[in-house]
């Protein structure tokens, strides 16, 4: 991991804690709005995007939680997260689902000539994905795409090709919390881009690889439970859910 940078909060409020994970006030416009506005005055901004299963990955890394605690946004993925902060006292403003917010990046990239770089998921995944998106915008600059590796022994691979495409925004996508941590080991490395976001399957969505919820789903919040039903081996994941909230209960009766 590399040495923790000073951070420009995106709000100058205190964050909102959950079990040891700070969230900004933001909900998902106010999440669009904080990057654009950093990118288009040239600041580098990294973003997680955390749900239950982050912040409880959290708990148990030192090293995830100080990696949390030094980006510049970390914003609620889910509704896990915000009914959590309500539970807690300290309610957040919304959600900002990692494929709502990739996806209102990408329209503003789109006008302001911002490039992207999709890195990570499964192989010809970010290839497909770039191709799905140039037919949707038609104005958008993909700089490169890589599947990549992503452990450490990858690092050196994947940052060259990064560093040679030159993108303004990166888009990684090795799930969490592998994503954040190749950010983290390897974005001081990385001169041009500006963005840098760990977006989990949102390049499986993309590609047309997994389905996208329809939005009754996301309304409801209820995109963990759409996304076990098409993918039921991710239940080992999800084990953490009951947990999670255990430990919220438990924060609330402590304070």
């Amino acid at each position: 991991m590399t040495a923790p940078r000073a951070r420009m909060p995106a709000s100058t409020t205190r964050r909102v804690d959950v079990l040891g994970v700070g969230f900004d006030r933001l909900d998902l416009d106010g999440a669009v709005h904080a990057v654009v506005d950093r990118l288009g005055r040239g600041e580098r901004t990294i973003v997680i995007t955390a749900n239950p299963e982050f912040v409880m990955h959290a708990r148990r890394d030192a090293g995830l939680r100080a990696i949390a605690a030094d980006a510049d946004l970390v914003v609620p993925d889910g509704t896990g997260i915000l009914l959590a902060s309500r539970v807690l006292g300290d309610p957040l403003p919304g959600r900002a689902p990692g494929r709502k917010l990739v996806d209102a990046l990408v329209a503003r990239a789109e006008e302001t000539g911002a490039s992207l770089f999709l890195l990570g998921a499964g192989p010809g995944v970010a290839e497909l994905a770039a191709e799905r998106m140039s037919r949707r915008h038609a104005r958008i600059r993909i700089a490169g795409t890589y599947a990549g590796d992503a452990s450490p022994a990858g690092d050196g691979e994947s940052a060259a090709r990064v560093a040679a495409a030159r993108p303004d925004i990166l888009l990684v996508a090795y799930g969490m919390p592998a994503q954040e941590r190749w950010i983290a080991r390897n974005l001081a490395k990385l001169a041009s881009v500006r963005v840098a976001i760990g977006v989990g399957g949102v390049l499986d969505q993309l590609a047309g690889v997994a389905r996208v919820p329809p939005p009754v789903v996301h309304s409801a919040g209820l995109e963990w439970l759409w996304r076990l039903g098409s993918e039921p081996h991710r239940w080992r994941r999800q084990r953490v859910l009951p947990a999670f909230v255990f430990y919220v209960l438990l924060e609330r009766l402590a304070r």
